[in-house]
Formats: structure tokens, C-alpha cells, sequence
């Protein structure tokens, strides 16, 4: 039997397994949302309806991946949550309750309590604090590490890339009391130093956006998921990720 530590991995990097997995950030008012993170909590009820009328049911990224190792990984997708948005206790975690849905809730734990100040245009958007992040694990969300403060790690010097990797993990740990082993590169952005540093850190899985040849169980592409994703485009966001290519074979 394969470790609970190597499933995961597995799981991900599979010939033909590349999870289908949603990108979300903010769930609240997008009256000022230039770039277009922001989808209304009557949004994603509906989109979360999409998923369980057609026999699929929305999961963290962590339990999707066991899933999978088991060979039980059928009907599932995954959902994720970057930056740690003070609005996913308001917006999001009542809607996933009702539709028997998980999610993965990628934090920053440099910026607790804080706002995204890495978004030039705004609008300033209130991030979890770490009250709130303990909230959000107590009702069943998965806690992952989106870095300490929000850099790109494909520019970032050795110290702070070690930093926003292995500190991040930690400072989350301790938070929660519960592992950490799931990553998210801010941006989405990825390279294999990147990948590295993820993989040396401990985490069993990392999530990117778009990695190309890098996909594997540290760089596992999403799909956006904004507010304009009705049924008909979700529909074709669902096919189209089966034209994926193959995964890369990952960094173990």
C-alpha cells in the first residue's frame, strides 16, 4: 500500500489523471472588481448547484487527491479560495454547507488580518485573520499556504523564497494545529526552482494556473471560475479540461 504522503502525489501526476480543479478568490460584493476575482455568494450557489445536478460534488484539493489514490476520486472536483479573503466566512462557507461541498482555503499567514495590498488598482479587500482562518478549519475547509505575503516566487531571492515556503507552512500549523500540506503559488505562477522549494518544504501538492510542461503533483493546473461562468460556460470549461495534455512527471 502506498503512504498517505506519497497517494497524493501519485494521484496528481498519473498518466491521464490531471484533477479537474475551480479557482475562486473573494465571494461577496464586486462592485469594484477590476480584476475580476469577485463572484456573489448567489453566483457560486448557482454554480455549486451546476456541479450537484450533474452527480459532481465539490471538494478540497486534499481530499480529492486521496480520493483519486483509492481509486474513489469519481464525481469529485476540487474547490479553491486564494488569498484568504475576510469574506469567504460571510460569502462562502453557509453556500458550500448547504450543497455538501468542501473547499481548500489558501492563506496568507504574513497578512493576517490585513488587506491585498499586492493589487495595485484595488479595491482594498479585508484578508482572514487568524481567528478566522482557525473558523474556517473548524467548519471542515482544508488550510493550504499561499506564501507569507503574496510574492512571485519565480522572482524571488533564496531567503525570502525559503521563507514564504517553509515559514508560511509553520506559522499555519501552528495556527490551526493541523498539517499543512497543501501549497498555492501567488499569481499562479510557477517555475521548477519554485516547484523545488515546494517539494522540499514538505508539502505533498502545490496548485499553479496554467504549468504546462511542469504539471504534475507540484504544479496542478485550475480553472478560473468567475461571476460570469453561468451553466453554459461551465459546461464548456468541464469539457474543454479534458483536451489537457498528459502530466509531466512531477518533482517527488
Amino acid at each position: 500500500m502506498p503512504s498517505s504522503v506519497e497517494s497524493p502525489r501519485r494521484a496528481a501526476a498519473g498518466p491521464g489523471r490531471v484533477p479537474w480543479i475551480a479557482m475562486y478568490h473573494s465571494v461577496g460584493d464586486r462592485a469594484d472588481d477590476p480584476y475580476r476575482i469577485t463572484v456573489t455568494p448567489g453566483r457560486l450557489e448557482r454554480q455549486l448547484g451546476w456541479l450537484r445536478a450533474r452527480g459532481l460534488r465539490g471538494v478540497s484539493v486534499r481530499e480529492l487527491l486521496a480520493a483519486r489514490a483509492r481509486g474513489q476520486g469519481h464525481g469529485l472536483v476540487g474547490l479553491t479560495f486564494d488569498d484568504g479573503y475576510a469574506d469567504f466566512l460571510t460569502g462562502a462557507t453557509d453556500v458550500l454547507a448547504r450543497w455538501d461541498c468542501t473547499a481548500t482555503l489558501f492563506a496568507l499567514p504574513g497578512r493576517l488580518g490585513g488587506d491585498n495590498a499586492w493589487d495595485p488598482l484595488g479595491p482594498r479587500k479585508p484578508l482572514l485573520t487568524a481567528d478566522g482562518i482557525r473558523r474556517a478549519a473548524r467548519a471542515g475547509v482544508e488550510i493550504g499556504s499561499h506564501g507569507l505575503t503574496h510574492v512571485d516566487l519565480t522572482r524571488a531571492e533564496d531567503l525570502t523564497l525559503k521563507a514564504e515556503t517553509v515559514e508560511s507552512r509553520a506559522l499555519l500549523e501552528t495556527l490551526t494545529g493541523a498539517p499543512v500540506t497543501g501549497f498555492c503559488y501567488p499569481y499562479g505562477r510557477v517555475d521548477a526552482r519554485a516547484a523545488e522549494a515546494v517539494r522540499e518544504a514538505g508539502y505533498d501538492y502545490a496548485c499553479a494556473i496554467a504549468p504546462g510542461a511542469l504539471t504534475g503533483p507540484y504544479a496542478l493546473p485550475r480553472v478560473y471560475v468567475g461571476e460570469h461562468d453561468t451553466d453554459l460556460r461551465l459546461s464548456l470549461k468541464y469539457r474543454l479540461h479534458r483536451l489537457r495534455r498528459r502530466p509531466a512527471e512531477g518533482p517527488r
